[in-house]
């Protein structure tokens, strides 16, 4: 789930009532992300607001939070409280302290206040909860459905009677996860989720290393994309095809030539540490540890045409999911203010 944009937590720090989705759609329709934007949006929800100019801007003392303050970069971030000689705001959803020198220096003496009453509300909001209510039960029911499909299949197929496979398909679904963060900051979604995991070994890690030329694979398939459809087709198979259990051993190794020259890149030339790249690296060695203990290398070889299947779903995978996420990419969703 893609984070409040601006729009949506400065309403929330207002007490407006609305709903995330219809708000944030509002925000992103926005052609350009500006403070007479703002303003107009404020107004569709009955929200009595004020841009305000400040040539000494040591009056921000005088305004009470919450307010938007623009910064001289033109990023806006939302004041939440002034106390003394303190300053906390929010920033990209993050909460962010300061002096409130330090803060002045950095503003560029623009300020939109807000005003909301009892009139103050999301157009239809009533409409729109029962819609965001239904949409979240949805979700839960999806993911009760693939716990049970999971069950299903785990049991009926005795990964439960191993522990190297019970293992396996705890293994496979991390690195899945990790991919599937991967791939949302890849289309510029930026989750709490995501950003947290990032910030493990080096705040913004991520995002450097995933602007390098050498995040994708030929210069056009992301890594992202690939490990998604490696974990996405080897837990699909390890449910699915225990005959396919060696083969997944044998694909398993052909992996990790690259875990190792992912983690000498990242520490030697490019400087910067991807937690969740390191992270799939790491799950790459966790399978291949349980695919050695669990004794599932024995028959791999000589290669049987279920090889040639499986790597043949695997580029299959890797190439739709390309495709899709190259027509998301030019959906027009994305904002165009990287602060929102």
């Amino acid at each position: 789930m893609a984070a409040p944009t601006i729009f949506t937590r400065f309403l929330s720090a207002l007490g407006v009532p609305h709903t995330a989705a219809w708000s944030d759609s509002q925000f992103r329709g926005m052609t350009f992300k500006s403070l007479y934007g703002l303003s107009h949006l404020l107004n569709s929800y009955d929200v009595p607001n004020q841009g305000l100019r400040f040539k000494d801007k040591k009056e921000i003392t005088r305004l009470t939070p919450p307010f938007l303050a623009q910064t001289r970069g033109g990023i806006f971030v939302i004041v939440e409280k002034i106390d003394g000689e303190n300053l906390e705001y929010d920033s990209v959803g993050e909460m962010e302290k300061t002096t409130l020198q330090n803060f002045i220096d950095a503003w560029n003496g623009i300020a939109l206040l807000a005003f909301p009453d009892a009139k103050s509300a999301e157009p239809e909001y009533a409409a729109h909860r029962v819609s965001e209510l239904v949409n979240a039960a949805a979700g839960y029911v999806l993911i009760a459905a693939s716990a049970l499909i999971f069950a299903w299949f785990f049991v009926t197929r005795g990964l439960y009677a191993h522990v190297s496979t019970a293992l396996l398909a705890l293994f496979d679904c991390i690195g899945l996860y990790f991919s599937w963060l991967l791939l949302q900051k890849s289309l510029n979604i930026h989750t709490a989720a995501a950003d947290r995991v990032c910030g493990a070994l080096e705040r913004g890690g991520c995002d450097s290393i995933m602007q390098l030329k050498v995040s994708k694979l030929f210069g056009v398939f992301a890594w992202s994309e690939v490990g998604f459809g490696y974990f996405g087709v080897s837990l699909a198979a390890l449910l699915l095809f225990p005959s396919m259990w060696p083969c997944l051993a044998l694909c398993n190794v052909c992996c990790l030539p690259y875990t190792i020259w992912s983690i000498w890149y990242q520490k030697f030339r490019a400087k910067h540490w991807c937690t969740l790249c390191v992270g799939v690296q790491t799950t790459l060695w966790c399978l291949f540890f349980c695919y050695l203990c669990g004794g599932w290398f024995k028959s791999a070889l000589p290669l049987r045409p279920d090889f040639i299947i499986l790597l043949a779903t695997y580029l299959a995978a890797v190439l739709a999911l390309n495709r899709i996420l190259a027509i998301l990419k030019k959906l027009p969703c994305n904002e165009n203010n990287p602060q929102a």
